[in-house]
């Protein structure tokens, strides 16, 4: 029975775009079964979540009628998985840092995940450029990124974070789609590596699908009224 990642809408859900392009980047074989986001209580959407975790969120990973829930948790289960399959670096201590770069977005980044949610089908330069000017938060969350990024591609030389494309680039993905739908101002350096982590195979499926969704949830869209 093939691996099955439960996942929300691809346009808006940043959770669960971090297992799936990973998975499909480092060519990890796995079914998708998408849930339309409904938040409401009773709805088909929180049923069948809870139907195979107790946690109520997505994604989440199914192999074999086991579950695993959490980014981290999902990730650190295909490291074991597929060892070959280069979820980490090789080097322990670019492991660690991988795994700390990871663990930073898991749980950081309050300002940028508040103001700036993940809709990659929208263009919103405007309320990028008013956020950057009223939010002082979002700037040093910004800054944090470019400071980490610029670090871990200087050390490894890219083109990359780690080199090859693992769950640290991964994990960053969906801020590479914030930093282009608000249209942040950031470097040049910066810049260019949201753009190969855009163009991987893997992430630019993901975009390709969430495109196609036209799916309007206003929920998800604190910026845009009903089109």
């Amino acid at each position: 029975m093939a691996l099955q990642l439960v996942i929300g809408n691809k346009n808006y859900s940043s959770w669960s775009m971090r297992p799936w392009v990973l998975m499909r980047q480092l060519g990890i074989e796995f079914q998708e079964r998408k849930l339309r986001f409904d938040f409401a209580e009773g709805s088909d959407f929180r049923r069948q979540v809870a139907a195979v975790s107790p946690a109520g969120l997505v994604p989440v990973l199914l192999d074999e009628g086991f579950a695993v829930w959490d980014t981290l948790a999902i990730a650190e289960y295909l490291a074991e998985r597929f060892p070959q399959a280069g979820v980490w670096p090789a080097d322990a201590k670019q492991r660690a840092r991988a795994r700390s770069l990871c663990a930073e977005m898991h749980g950081g980044f309050g300002a940028l995940r508040q103001h700036c949610a993940m809709n990659i089908e929208a263009a919103l330069p405007d309320v990028g450029q008013k956020l950057w000017a009223e939010q002082p938060a979002l700037r040093r969350n910004v800054a944090r990124l470019e400071s980490m990024w610029a670090e871990a591609l200087d050390a490894s030389g890219g083109p990359f974070l780690f080199g090859e494309f693992g769950a640290a680039d991964a994990f960053y993905a969906p801020v590479c789609t914030r930093i282009v739908s608000y249209a942040l101002p950031v470097s040049d350096a910066t810049r260019a590596y949201v753009r190969r982590v855009l163009a991987a195979p893997g992430v630019a499926a993901w975009i390709a699908d969430a495109l196609a969704e036209a799916d309007y949830i206003a929920d998800e869209e604190p910026y845009r009224s009903a089109r």
